[in-house]
């Protein structure tokens, strides 16, 4: 999977990453939610600076900004996640552009974005604004090197992560028939994907 060996590559010692919004959920005091699954990942960071940058201080990020408008030098990082954001950024691209900007030359972002998914705002603290395609993300990279695009669900297992409720748990059996049905792939819950800064 492209996360896991993007991580594996990002999480090297010495290096300096930056995590916007605390999507890679992994340490309790720098975000508002863990995730049990991405456990191996906590060890990882302690060989590097693991920075996270938010827009409010909330859940006590170690930098309180605007993904848009980061008051952070240029070529800082060498590496930057930015998981489940972009789709909360009215501007998009100008966050792309930022996130190039403070990556080091050869530097590595990681982002994961939403396709098909729920309208998922939160009143007070940040808004929904946009869906991505695989074009979509073509054209936000352009410039970029080594992009790589791999889609999360397939089109069965979205429509059942789409359902309400109990029924939202026959993503298994979607992620069991997407194994063998044929399909374009275009139909799915969203994309991970990563670029290099040349």
């Amino acid at each position: 999977m492209l996360f896991d060996t993007t991580i594996r590559e990002i999480f090297q010692p010495g290096r300096t990453v930056l995590d916007i919004g605390a999507g890679l959920r992994v340490d309790a005091a720098r975000g508002n939610v863990v995730d049990p699954e991405r456990a191996w990942i906590k060890p990882l960071l302690n060989g590097v600076t693991y920075q996270v940058l938010d827009p409010v201080d909330t859940y006590h990020p170690d930098i309180v900004g605007d993904v848009r408008d980061m008051k952070i030098a240029d070529a800082s990082y060498d590496a930057v996640l930015c998981l489940a954001v972009l789709e909360h950024v009215s501007k998009p691209w100008v966050a792309i552009s930022e996130m190039r900007r403070v990556l080091k030359p050869g530097g590595i972002l990681l982002c994961y974005v939403p396709f098909l998914s729920p309208y998922h705002a939160m009143p007070g603290y940040y808004g929904d604004y946009f869906r991505f395609t695989d074009d979509g993300i073509r054209s936000l990279l352009d410039g970029w090197t080594d992009v790589e695009i791999e889609p999360v669900r397939g089109p069965v297992e979205t429509l059942a992560h789409l359902l309400p409720g109990k029924l939202h748990a026959l993503t298994v059996v979607g992620r069991f028939i997407d194994r063998f049905r044929k399909s374009s792939g275009k139909q799915v819950a969203g994309y991970t994907f990563s670029a290099r800064k040349p």
